[in-house]
């Protein structure tokens, strides 16, 4: 079972991309507050027994399982958000800035807003380098008066981030499959827009569309 908080603050948040890797398609962020049980309370709940029992990084999860995870993460949580970040902001800042602009924007949806904040990975939640975006003052100011902590390898150690980590991977999944109908060569129901040898050579005989990053090397 995954360790359940970091910085023993009750309203702690987990926050994670999907889709970082990809030729095509958006990098999706979420963020997770998890709720506090008892032992004895996950026990009489299924639901919240499933959660803690099953949860862990996505890529480490079958298609099936992270599907029956997420309503039961979207049900059990304090509160959540998901961002799409689309490619032509992916291509203007990069894919790194881009992802961590996902993660910032995720956090300011969410009601309430955490005293704490673990992100996957070991990239500062804010770069010393400012925003990538034009965040308002209040906005930076929420931003800026979270403490956080990037952890490497964080969706398999606390179960926030890997429920954020779940969250992302299926909201994008299921958007890779809708644009797979306008684009069907691509074969993106399979392989969500990764660089797989079916997709590259796709690219090689199709050329590139609307939803390919075109600052990643395509071939």
């Amino acid at each position: 079972m995954l360790l359940h908080n970091f910085s023993n603050n009750f309203l702690e948040a987990g926050t994670d991309e999907a889709g970082r890797g990809c030729l095509a398609g958006p990098v999706v962020a979420a963020t997770f507050i998890s709720p506090e049980y008892s032992e004895i309370e996950i026990e009489k709940n299924h639901n919240l027994k499933m959660f803690f029992e099953l949860m862990n990084d996505s890529k480490k999860l079958s298609e099936k399982i992270r599907e029956k995870l997420k309503p039961i993460i979207e049900e059990v949580a304090i509160s959540f958000a998901v961002t799409f970040i689309n490619p032509n902001i992916i291509d203007k800042i990069n894919i790194l800035n881009a992802s961590i602009l996902g993660m910032q924007e995720s956090v300011l949806k969410l009601n309430p807003k955490p005293l704490y904040l673990i992100v996957d990975g070991n990239a500062p939640f804010i770069s010393d380098k400012g925003f990538k975006k034009e965040f308002t003052d209040k906005e930076k100011n929420i931003l800026n008066s979270i403490p956080s902590t990037s952890i490497v390898k964080g969706d398999s150690k606390y179960v926030s981030i890997a429920a954020a980590s779940v969250l992302a991977k299926t909201y994008r999944d299921a958007y890779m499959n809708e644009i797979h109908e306008e684009f069907p060569m691509y074969n993106w129901k399979q392989n969500k827009g990764y660089p797989t040898v079916e997709h590259r050579d796709a690219i090689k005989k199709y050329g590139v569309t609307k939803y390919h990053r075109m600052t990643f090397k395509m071939i």
